[in-house]
């Protein structure tokens, strides 16, 4: 089996790194100067005890690949690059490749169904860090995070329990579960506090926004009969390893922070907070604090804002405006 890891961020980066390491074959898939110095230097992975350089194959394009029947992808870009990769790899790829979905949120998984036959889910729980071209950080010790997964939308196969168990042999805890989707929208309710921990600038202060945000997300789920993982089990995924410093690479905030941190163009939040509003509105549920961080995280990117350039009153100030409307 090859795996070709599209997205070579943080999460894809450390996870392609870590499997070659482990000795299975890897392909990566990157852009911009971030693909030029994986392509020039190799790719540098720093870990709390550690740094090395994975040599690995990159390139730009699906379409630069010359896949092969036993090729599965593994998409790890944000949420709202997933459409742009499916379509390249419709129109490059064979149709009865696994398609893994190693991403936050939870639409990836539909998106990648309406193209291909065998489509996974994975719940990536792994601190990570991409912040330099060329260069990413895993801080979890001793191992490197948590991906469990299965099929789409439940289920077990050889192919799953194969990735699960290089995974496990190569840094990572993982394994095949039944209900994948359930542990997917418990970490959706995690990824909620998202778009306040990287715009807010009183964010220490900013705990009981956070709770209305995952209150509105799990009367969501409730009235739509969605199953998600509570809280307290999914963090049991954390036992056994926890968060280590890198000397020299800060991990200031989670993904949606580093995108801010970065200048990206685009963010994730759409299908973060966007999609509990989505639900709501299908199923009568007011959802106005989670509107509100989505309304004001996507109006910061746009005004070429940083991260903590908005004050908590201000994004409450929000939430009771489209509350009372």
């Amino acid at each position: 089996m090859r795996y070709i890891i599209y997205g070579a961020g943080g999460i894809g980066g450390g996870m392609g790194a870590l499997l070659a390491r482990a000795g299975e074959e890897v392909l990566l898939i990157a852009r911009g100067e971030h693909l030029r110095a994986i392509q020039r230097d190799g790719l540098q992975v720093r870990t709390p005890s550690e740094s090395w350089t994975a040599e690995l194959g990159a390139f730009g394009h699906p379409d630069e690949i010359d896949f092969q029947p036993d090729d599965a992808v593994i998409l790890a870009m944000k949420s709202q690059d997933t459409r742009g990769a499916l379509d390249a790899l419709d129109a490059s790829a064979h149709q009865d490749m696994p398609i893994v979905c190693a991403q936050n949120g939870v639409s990836n998984e539909r998106e990648a169904a309406r193209r291909f036959r065998d489509v996974y889910a994975m719940v990536v729980i792994v601190p990570a860090t991409m912040l330099r071209a060329g260069e990413v950080g895993l801080h979890g010790q001793p191992v490197s995070g948590r991906l469990d997964a299965g099929c789409f939308p439940s289920g077990v196969d050889p192919f799953i329990e194969g990735l699960t168990s290089a995974l496990a042999r190569s840094g990572f805890v993982s394994e095949a579960v039944e209900t994948p989707m359930r542990l997917k929208y418990g970490k959706l309710l995690s990824n909620l506090a998202n778009g306040v921990h990287a715009i807010c600038s009183e964010r220490e202060a900013a705990g009981d926004f956070i709770e209305r945000l995952r209150a509105e997300g799990v009367a969501c789920f409730n009235a739509a009969r969605i199953d998600y993982t509570p809280p307290e089990e999914l963090a049991i995924g954390r036992s056994g390893w926890d968060w280590g410093e890198i000397p020299g690479l800060q991990r200031t905030g989670g993904s949606t922070h580093q995108s801010f941190t970065r200048h990206l163009p685009t963010i994730e939040t759409d299908y973060l907070n966007g999609e509990v509003v989505l639900l709501g509105k299908m199923h009568g549920v007011p959802t106005p604090a989670n509107r509100a961080i989505q309304l004001i995280t996507n109006r910061s990117l746009h005004a070429g804002l940083g991260p903590g350039s908005v004050a908590l009153a201000a994004i409450e100030a929000l939430e009771q405006e489209l509350g009372a409307g």
